[in-house]
C-alpha cells in the first residue's frame, strides 16, 4: 500500500485492498447469485408440482420429471455454492496476506522511539489475532451478506406474488429482528474490543517472561509469575465468557422473533388454505421460501457478530498503520555517487563524515543529549569515542545510519546532508555493531550472513573470512555443527563475548564503507580484544571506522580519539597527545591502569 494514501477510517483502508481483487469479488458475487437463483427455483417448482399432481393425478412420469428437475436445480446450486466459497474465501486469504505484509512492512519503517513506547506482545497480538478477525470481514461476512441480500431480493417478490397478506405478516416481525441485531451488535463490538486489548496484555506478559526466563529463574520467581499469569488468564476467560453469554442471548432471541413470524404464517396461512384462498402447493412453496429466509436471517446475526469483532480489530491495526514513519526518504532523494581512481562515476559512499554544530534532543522539550559537536572524519580514518556512561556516545552512533534523526544539515556524508541520501543506500554502506547485541534463533552462518544476499559464489568463504576477522573462527571449531549450529533465541547458546564477535562478523562481511563498533568488545578479555583489533586493522584501513569504547586499550591506536562528557567533545587528539594534555583522558587511563594492577594482585 502506498504511504501517500490516506483514509478517514480503518474501513476505508480495508476497502482499498479489494481493488486488487475486484475481479474475484465480482466473479464470486456472480456465483452467489447463480447459486441462490437455482436454490430459489426449487420451492416454486415443488409448489407447482403438488398442485399439478392434485389436479392432473399422480403418474410415474410426472414424479420422475419433478424429482429430476429438483435434483438438477439442487446440484447446480451446490456447484456454484462451491465456486462462491472457493472464490470469496480465497480472496479473503489473499487480502489477509497483503494486510500482514503491509502491517509488517510498516513496522519495519517506524522509528526506534515507537518500539520503546510499544510492547512487543501487543504488536504481536495485532499482527495475529486482530488480523484474523479482520479477515473474517473480507471473506465470510461478505459471502453471507450477499447470500442474504440476493435471497431477500429474489424471494420477497415471489412471496408477495403468492400471498400479500402472509408476506406482510412476515415483514411485521422484521423490526424486532433489526432492533435485536443493532443492540447486541453494539454490545458485542464494545466487549470484543476490550477483550482484544486484554489479549495484548497477556501476549506481552508471556513474551516478556519467555524472553527474560533466565532472570525469572535467577530470582526464583517462577511461582509468582505463574500466579500473575493465571490471574491475567482468568480475567481473559471471564471477559470471553461475558461475551459468550451475550452471544448466547443474541442468537436465541433472534431465532425467537423469526419463529414468531413463522408461527403466525402457519396459523394465518393454514386458515387461508382451508378457505380456498391459497392452494396447498402455494402454501407449501411459501413455507419452503420462509425456510430459505430463516438461515440468512440467522446468518445476519453471525455476520453482525463477525463485523463487530472485525471492526474492533481493524481499529486496533489501523492505529498502528496511521502512525507516520518519523524517518523516511525525501521525495526528491537521489543516490550518492563518486568518481573512482579511473574517473568513472560509481554509485556509493566514499566514507567522509562531518558533524556541523550538531545538537540533538530526543524530544523538543527534553534537554540536549549532544551539544555543539563539530568534527570532520576523512574517508579511511579510524576515530574513537570514549567517555562516561550517558555521555552521548551511542546516540551519536545512532545518528549516522539515521536510526535517530538529527536536524537538517547537522550531519553530512561525502559533503551531502544525510537526509538527501536514500536510506537504503546509506544503511547498506554501513556496518553497525550496536551496544546491545541481538542474534536471531537461526544458525550461526545465517546470523553472520544476515546483511548480505545468499547465492553468491563465495558465500561460505565470506562467512568463514568474517568469522576469522572477528576472532570467532577458533570457537566455531568447537561447536558440534560448526557454522550450522542453531543459536537459540537471542543467541542463548553463546557466551557474551561470542555474541559480540558474531555481531562484528555480521558487520564485517558486508565490507561496508563505514564501520561502526559501539562498545562491541566489552564482553571479551584484553587478550582476545587485542587479537580481534589486530585482525580488524587490515579491514579498517580502507574504511571509515568509528569505535565507541570504555577501555583505553580499545581506542589507543585510533587516528583520533574524542572524549565526550555531557554530550560535548571536551578533548580530542591521538593517544599520545591526550596523555600530554593530562586531562580527562589521562585521568581515565591512570584509573584503568590502577584497576588492572589491583585485579592482578
Amino acid at each position: 500500500m502506498s504511504n501517500q494514501i490516506k483514509f478517514d477510517s480503518g474501513l476505508g483502508w480495508l476497502f482499498f485492498y479489494f481493488k486488487k481483487y475486484r475481479g474475484q469479488l465480482i466473479l464470486g458475487t456472480f456465483f452467489v447469485l447463480i447459486s441462490v437463483a437455482f436454490g430459489v427455483f426449487v420451492p416454486r417448482y415443488v409448489g407447482h408440482a403438488i398442485d399439478d399432481l392434485k389436479t392432473s393425478g399422480v403418474s410415474y412420469e410426472k414424479l420422475t420429471r419433478s424429482v429430476l428437475i429438483i435434483i438438477g436445480s439442487s446440484i447446480i446450486s451446490g456447484i456454484f455454492l462451491y465456486f462462491q466459497r472457493r472464490t470469496l474465501i480465497n480472496m479473503s486469504r489473499y487480502i489477509e496476506y497483503d494486510l500482514r505484509q503491509d502491517f509488517y512492512g510498516h513496522l519495519q519503517k517506524l522509528p526506534l522511539e515507537f518500539f520503546q513506547n510499544q510492547r512487543t506482545g501487543d504488536l504481536m497480538a495485532r499482527a495475529t489475532n486482530d488480523l484474523s478477525a479482520v479477515r473474517q470481514i473480507a471473506g465470510p461476512a461478505i459471502m453471507y451478506t450477499e447470500q442474504t441480500l440476493f435471497r431477500v431480493l429474489i424471494i420477497l417478490p415471489i412471496m408477495f406474488q403468492i400471498s400479500v397478506k402472509l408476506t406482510w405478516v412476515l415483514l411485521l416481525t422484521m423490526p424486532f429482528v433489526t432492533l435485536t441485531v443493532k443492540f447486541f451488535g453494539h454490545q458485542i463490538h464494545v466487549r470484543f474490543e476490550k477483550i482484544q486489548e486484554f489479549f495484548s496484555d497477556i501476549t506481552a506478559r508471556a513474551q516478556e517472561n519467555l524472553t527474560g526466563v533466565r532472570v525469572v529463574r535467577a530470582y526464583a520467581q517462577e511461582e509468582a509469575e505463574q500466579g500473575e499469569f493465571a490471574h491475567l488468564n482468568q480475567q481473559y476467560v471471564d471477559r470471553n465468557i461475558s461475551l459468550v453469554k451475550l452471544s448466547a442471548v443474541f442468537r436465541p432471541l433472534l431465532q425467537f422473533f423469526i419463529g414468531l413470524g413463522f408461527a403466525a404464517i402457519l396459523l394465518i396461512g393454514g386458515w387461508e388454505t382451508a378457505n380456498g384462498r391459497m392452494t396447498i402447493g402455494e402454501f407449501t412453496a411459501f413455507n419452503l421460501y420462509l425456510e430459505l429466509l430463516i438461515w440468512p436471517l440467522i446468518a445476519m446475526g453471525f455476520v453482525t457478530n463477525t463485523v463487530q469483532r472485525g471492526t474492533a480489530s481493524l481499529k486496533r491495526m489501523y492505529q498502528i498503520l496511521q502512525t507516520e514513519p518519523a524517518i523516511a526518504d525525501a521525495p526528491d532523494v537521489k543516490p550518492l555517487q563518486y568518481r573512482d581512481q579511473k574517473g568513472a562515476l560509481v554509485e556509493g559512499l566514499r566514507g567522509k563524515i562531518e558533524f556541523r554544530n550538531l545538537t540533538f534532543r530526543y524530544t523538543p522539550d527534553s534537554p540536549p543529549v549532544l551539544r555543539d559537536i563539530d568534527l570532520v572524519i576523512e574517508p579511511g580514518q579510524t576515530i574513537a569515542f570514549i567517555g562516561r556512561t550517558g555521555s552521548g556516545k551511542s546516540t551519536l552512533m545512532n545518528l549516522i545510519p539515521r536510526l535517530l534523526d538529527a536536524a537538517e544539515g547537522m550531519i553530512l556524508i561525502d559533503d551531502r546532508p544525510i537526509r538527501e541520501i536514500p536510506l537504503k543506500q546509506l544503511r547498506e554502506e554501513i556496518g553497525y555493531v550496536p551496544q546491545e547485541t541481538f542474534l536471531f534463533s537461526e544458525t550461526l552462518a545465517e546470523n553472520i550472513a544476515f546483511g548480505i544476499h545468499n547465492g553468491q559464489s563465495d558465500f561460505d568463504r565470506k562467512i568463514e573470512w568474517s568469522a576469522e576477522v572477528a576472532g570467532l573462527a577458533d570457537d566455531v571449531k568447537e561447536f558440534p555443527n560448526k557454522y550450522q549450529t542453531i543459536l537459540g533465541e537471542r543467541g542463548i547458546t553463546l557466551s557474551g563475548g561470542q555474541k559480540q564477535r558474531t555481531a562484528i562478523a555480521r558487520a564485517v562481511i558486508r565490507e561496508p564503507r563505514i564501520l561502526i563498533l559501539d562498545d562491541s568488545l566489552s564482553a571479551v578479555d584484553t587478550y582476545t580484544e587485542e587479537k580481534i583489533l589486530s585482525q580488524l586493522r587490515e579491514v579498517m584501513r580502507s574504511r571509515t571506522t568509528l569505535i565507541v569504547a570504555h577501555r583505553i586499550s580499545t581506542v589507543k591506536d585510533a587516528d583520533l580519539i574524542c572524549v565526550l562528557d555531557h554530550g560535548r567533545i571536551v578533548e580530542r587528539g591521538t593517544h599520545e597527545e591526550l596523555m600530554r594534555l593530562d586531562g580527562a583522558y589521562a585521568d581515565l587511563y591512570e584509573r584503568q591502569l590502577l584497576e588492572e594492577e589491583l585485579e592482578a594482585s
